[in-house]
């Protein structure tokens, strides 16, 4: 039985092979025993598993970032793929690990989305608006490289974070093309900063891995922060104030209802397309990962960040880089090369290996 990849696991099918514990929690069933509930996740996606009637030796020996050889079956709860695991074990130094197998990343190096970031910063004419945002920009510059956008929904693998914003950017240069009155030193502004915060907002370590929360961002959310960010950058650097005010407002606006976040919906344009760019990029991103696992033909399983949706693939589906037919042959770049100097510090191999 060869090692199987989480993106074709099958239903009623048996597993076998090697996955990295994302997340791990002790629980108690209804019968009183205890069992693991695992988050499970290889380079291609992320799964449930459940451990149960575990021993202490269970909840002891694994850990968050612990990679482990798994055997398992595949079923189906509330319209989602889980595994209930017969057998697991950490993995060992016979075993040759590739550790890049099991981290998911956004398809481009994180230096060559850094550049593109930049390029769309220089094209800002504005030079109070550039002054603001490339001084927030460099006080985020090293996480920036490697941050998910999120701990489990749109854009949550390494470096997500850039590859939002830089498809965002993109989106938005085209757009302005079509609507002239938009002002794009304040749209390009509120695309790099919308969720930059979120670097204040989550925990996450090197390998692109969200921990918790923090408890700044837990209170206040990415929105406040951001906002506070801004306003605080803004009046140090001298920056014009309602330059500063109206990027504030595009922060707390961008996600466009209370019950998300924002107590006031844009009242600018350069907000309303950014809300809208927004979703575009991680409605996209969502239907982009979970067409990528099937074939053509084919069903997806309900997507609950969709609204339960199912999304059909059909054989007219252009899966080519998100770059577009039009891009060089120089923008086009290999998936993302991780190097293990600089990612994997000894801390966190030390707890892989454990």
């Amino acid at each position: 039985m060869g090692s199987k990849k989480i993106a074709e696991f099958n239903v009623n099918e048996r597993i076998e092979g090697y996955y990295l514990i994302k997340e791990i929690e002790v629980k108690t069933a209804s019968n009183g025993n205890n069992f693991l509930d695992i988050k499970l996740g290889d380079n291609t996606g992320d799964i449930n598993a459940k451990l149960w009637d575990c021993k202490e030796d269970d909840i002891l020996g694994y850990a968050k970032d612990n990679i482990v050889k798994i055997r398992g079956d595949v079923s189906e709860w509330q319209g989602k793929k889980q595994v209930k695991v017969a057998l697991m074990r950490l993995a060992k130094d016979t075993d040759n690990i590739n550790l890049e197998d099991y981290i998911q990343t956004a398809p481009y190096e994180s230096d060559y989305m850094y550049k593109q970031l930049i390029n769309y910063i220089d094209k800002i004419e504005n030079e109070e608006i550039s002054k603001l945002v490339t001084e927030i920009v460099n006080m985020y510059k090293d996480k920036l490289l490697f941050y998910p956008a999120a701990k489990q929904n749109h854009h949550a693998v390494r470096s997500g974070l850039l590859y939002h914003i830089m498809r965002m950017l993109m989106t938005a240069e085209r757009l302005t093309e079509v609507y002239s009155n938009i002002n794009r030193d304040l749209l390009y502004a509120g695309i790099i900063l919308h969720d930059i915060a979120k670097i204040d907002e989550m925990s996450a370590n090197q390998l692109g891995i969200v921990s918790d929360y923090t408890v700044e961002g837990q209170l206040l959310g990415h929105i406040i922060q951001g906002i506070k960010t801004i306003d605080a950058v803004a009046a140090r650097l001298g920056v014009n104030r309602e330059i500063s005010v109206l990027l504030q407002h595009m922060l707390l606006s961008h996600h466009y209802e209370p019950e998300f976040g924002s107590p006031k919906k844009p009242m600018i344009p350069e907000g309303e397309l950014l809300h809208y760019i927004d979703i575009i990029d991680a409605r996209m991103y969502d239907m982009e990962k979970a067409l990528s696992s099937i074939e053509a033909n084919e069903f997806t399983d309900k997507i609950w960040i969709l609204d339960n949706r199912r999304l059909y693939k059909s054989e007219l589906y252009n899966s080519s880089s998100s770059l577009g037919e039009n891009a060089s042959d120089e923008d086009i770049r290999k998936i993302c090369v991780l190097n293990k100097d600089e990612i994997f510090d000894s801390n966190i191999l030390s707890e892989i290996n454990e």
